[in-house]
């Protein structure tokens, strides 16, 4: 499976509007190679470099298996109207937060995951509960990343 932007490409710079010092908004985002079997899919976002450890910008799942891409800005909904369900990320809140790094070059990892089953959760789970509901329903697993800094 593979997950690419048409906003940046792999371990290039995430342009400004999908930041804190922009708008924000969630970057296009499509996979394909796509294995048999997928029931749905579960997409987390975050950065290992931050300084009190990994933060999480984005957690959604349960996102369809007919679904091979994200628009721009997806609405931070609880659930969405195609059924796909937000967590809750490190900003305490439902949808993307972009990067904002305090300082230095930092990197986030959009992380798509292809699963033999929806994960059972309801809106908010964090991304530990997501990692836990995942854990033997992975049969795929992409990454893109991307790098920030302020």
């Amino acid at each position: 499976m593979t997950i690419t932007s048409a906003a940046f490409k792999e371990g290039h710079g995430i342009p400004v509007h999908y930041t804190c010092d922009g708008k924000d908004s969630s970057p296009p985002l499509a996979w394909s190679k796509v294995p048999a079997g997928t029931k749905s899919f579960a997409l987390i976002c975050d950065d290992p470099d931050a300084p009190m450890g990994t933060w999480v910008h984005w957690v959604l799942y349960n996102i369809p298996p007919d679904v091979r891409s994200l628009p721009e800005g997806v609405p931070a909904d609880k659930t969405m109207s195609d059924g796909s369900v937000h967590g809750i990320t490190d900003f305490r809140r439902f949808g993307y937060g972009g990067p904002c790094p305090p300082g230095g070059t930092h990197r986030y990892f959009f992380k798509l995951y292809a699963l033999d089953s929806l994960t059972g959760l309801d809106p908010g789970a964090s991304k530990k509960a997501l990692e836990k509901a995942m854990k033997g329903h992975i049969l795929s697993r992409a990454e893109l990343m991307g790098t920030y800094a302020r």
